[in-house]
């Protein structure tokens, strides 16, 4: 630790000058990825009083999902730093990259503070929870269609899609492990086709729409309020898909169900549908917006059940299996609210008793 200290000291000097002291290095929480974060306290003139460092283990150019590794050749960028400078020329309010040394796996990043858009919902009254929501939507909206309007395909998220291949392999990683690896027991063959089935026909319908550019991640936990607005971390995933995926993200995940009712769901989708309009893109008809919203949270939350489970038993990090019980009450609730799927309620409650 004090080699890497050290190593941060000098970093320091180098982007804020000799003036830059770093007092205080603390570690931070960090996310499902290999990456680890720290907080350095940094006193002398000309600094900005602290900064986040960001490391990384491996010594290439690392993308934190594997399922995204799409290219012929292996990226000659960090994708962290492609997306950022995109983003940021988008408008997108992003951390500021004080500096970067790749080969040696560091950064220091601006810091936004302790406070994601969780924290600072959590326990709100209902009408503070909605405020700071349509924030989020408001700089979603600016990634989204700011971003697709400026599209430049040196952005590597203009390169990687949410396609029916991704789709069907986040699906396999649900029955693979969210349901027939540890306790969940084996499916049989028709309760197998009845899900191939529908993964299938949901992957199908997701590949079919219409895509923009996508965080791909656009949840309450990485989003920093900042000065009294929403700043966007997490960023390196970013692809094209339909424009509900990071909506539904929002809206749909971990424990949002505490202060995203069904009733302030509802008024934040129309809230989006309104930001469209005043962005000058068409407004889609509800009914079929709904549907593939519907669709791509169901997607996403088999996803996220999968990941945290395969989080678990695989690379021995079991602080996400807590968020898998609301996760899988939400995909019992949309199964019922989304056409056609009711048959998978009866197969899923035989494995998880939170859908029944």
């Amino acid at each position: 630790m004090e080699g890497f200290r050290r190593t941060v000291a000098e970093k320091v000097v180098e982007v804020f000058g000799p003036g830059g002291r770093v007092t205080g290095l603390d570690a931070l929480a960090g996310d499902a990825s290999s990456r680890r974060y720290f907080r350095a306290v940094i006193e002398g003139e000309g600094g900005p009083g602290s900064a986040i460092v960001m490391s990384w283990n491996d010594s290439g150019l690392p993308i934190s999902s594997e399922e995204l590794a799409v290219f012929e050749k292996p990226p000659e960028e960090l994708p962290f730093l492609n997306v950022h400078r995109f983003l940021a020329a988008a408008g997108v309010r992003v951390p500021a990259v004080h500096g970067h040394w790749v080969d040696e796996g560091l950064m220091l990043l601006e810091d936004l503070g302790d406070v994601c858009l969780w924290d600072r919902v959590r326990g709100a009254a209902e009408a503070e929870v909605i405020r700071w929501y349509q924030k989020a939507i408001d700089e979603l909206l600016v990634l989204q269609v700011g971003g697709t309007r400026a599209r430049n395909d040196h952005c590597m998220g203009f390169r990687q899609a949410f396609d029916r291949r991704l789709y069907l392999w986040e699906f396999a990683h649900f029955i693979e492990y969210g349901l027939e690896e540890g306790d969940k027991g084996s499916l049989g063959a028709v309760e197998r086709r009845i899900l191939d089935e529908a993964f299938e026909r949901i992957a199908g319908h997701l590949d079919s729409r219409p895509r923009v550019l996508n965080h791909r991640d656009y949840h309450s936990w990485n989003l920093m309020v900042h000065d009294d607005a929403v700043a966007v971390i997490d960023f390196q995933d970013a692809l094209l898909a339909p424009a509900q995926y990071d909506l539904a993200s929002l809206l749909n995940d971990r424990e949002t169900d505490q202060v995203v009712k069904q009733a302030v769901e509802d008024q934040l989708v129309t809230y989006y549908l309104e930001g469209l309009r005043k962005w000058g893109e068409p407004r889609p008809a509800r009914d079929e917006f709904r549907e593939t919203y519907l669709l791509s949270a169901l997607q996403r939350d088999f996803k996220v059940v999968g990941r945290f489970r395969y989080l678990e038993l695989v690379k021995g990090k079991p602080g996400y299996k807590r968020y898998i019980p609301p996760t899988l009450k939400r995909i019992g609730r949309n199964l019922r609210r989304a056409p056609g799927l009711e048959q998978l309620i009866p197969v899923l409650a035989g494995h998880f008793e939170e859908i029944a």
